[in-house]
């Protein structure tokens, strides 16, 4: 417009080159707590709950995923354990709560938990499927506590909407995948040779198991299902695929474990979350270690039943002694592949490079 006077915009004046330097330090700040708070990172909290499950999964977008809630009593001792590990994560609530199984150790410390962190939405297979007064007690626990969030039912092939990873049921009430995932499905040579057992009736059989991807990193827990399923799921064609990480079965007890399983999956690292009194089976421990491809052997606790040469080195135990303060484990992943694992006893962390492609 004729006439029309225009100013150009102001630029900030710094006093001194130190004021200057300042303003440029606080800005620089600012950019990497940003970036800081947007991690690339996956991580996995494996808790102490004496031989339970509770495992804490948090991804990059924040968003969270309890696996088992360990057991009731004792002081409410998971339930504290559980709210150090949220703490440490920097999460107020669980966003999802996975109730694999009906047993004391899985699901009996869930409502204790509500007194210290809300949960959004409870994920199961359904009801129970055993009966029987201790089975009934369990059942109307669990109901309570589904009156305080949404519930979602899974089956085999679904995903649970967990933003920022991607979680794959491949087992759940007794059924398992029928297709594989991307990668998975060639013929397994352990199989051959490896006999059933007498079918398992219980909830163990019915456990809800997961396959969590992020990126190229890949994390197996199949809860507490037992031999036969494990068979059915990877004979004779794996339909699970190779993982980097895998949450060893039933807290390494030799009803589950089975040899095509184990060594078809070819796990970098595995994880057990035994009692010092519980899982941590010696053949188990004997099979983990012979299982191709295997790196290193990590434990929540020492397993007293085990000779010290099948329990894994002490440094990669979190707890020694059978009256312990509940060390954990946390893993860290990225989406490359590679991750890490600390030992909250010692400080020590371990890092683990991407898998050759």
């Amino acid at each position: 417009m004729a006439g029309a006077k225009f100013r150009s915009a102001r630029v900030p004046q710094y006093d001194t080159i130190s004021a200057m330097r300042s303003m440029l330090a606080l800005w620089a700040f600012l950019l990497a707590a940003s970036l800081w708070s947007a991690a690339p990172y996956l991580e996995i909290y494996f808790i102490d709950v004496e031989g339970g499950q509770a495992t804490l999964i948090v991804t990059p977008a924040g968003e969270s995923m309890l696996v088992d809630a360990g057991w009731p009593g004792f002081q409410g001792r998971d339930a504290a354990r559980i709210q150090a590990a949220a703490r440490l994560a920097g999460i107020k609530r669980i966003d999802y709560l996975l109730m694999t199984h009906y047993h004391l150790d899985h699901v009996g410390g869930i409502e204790p938990l509500l007194e210290h962190l809300s949960v959004v939405c409870f994920v199961d297979h359904g009801e129970n499927t055993e009966t029987g007064k201790s089975a009934e007690a369990l059942s109307e626990s669990y109901r309570r506590a589904l009156a305080r969030g949404k519930r979602l039912t899974v089956k085999p092939g679904d995903r649970i909407p967990l933003r920022g990873a991607e979680v794959l049921v491949l087992a759940a009430r007794g059924n398992l995948i029928a297709a594989p995932p991307h990668g998975a499905g060639a013929p397994n040579p352990s199989c051959e040779g490896v006999p059933a057992k007498a079918d398992d009736p219980t909830e163990n059989a019915r456990s809800v198991g997961f396959l969590l991807t992020y990126g190229r990193f890949r994390f197996l827990d199949l809860a507490d299902l037992t031999w036969n399923k494990e068979l059915e799921l990877v004979c004779p064609i794996n339909r699970i695929g190779t993982v980097d990480v895998f949450l060893v079965n039933h807290h390494g007890m030799n009803l589950s474990n089975s040899p095509p399983l184990v060594h078809g999956i070819a796990a970098r690292v595995a994880i057990l979350n035994n009692g010092a009194k519980k899982g941590g089976s010696p053949d188990v421990l004997r099979l983990i270690r012979r299982s191709p491809g295997l790196e290193d052997l990590w434990q929540l606790h020492l397993a007293l039943a085990a000779d010290p040469q099948d329990n894994a080195s002490p440094e990669r135990i979190a707890n020694l002694e059978a009256e312990c303060q509940g060390h954990w484990l946390k893993l860290t992943a990225e989406s490359s592949g590679a991750f890490r694992i600390t030992n909250s006893r010692t400080g020590e962390t371990k890092a683990y490079p991407p898998r050759s492609p």
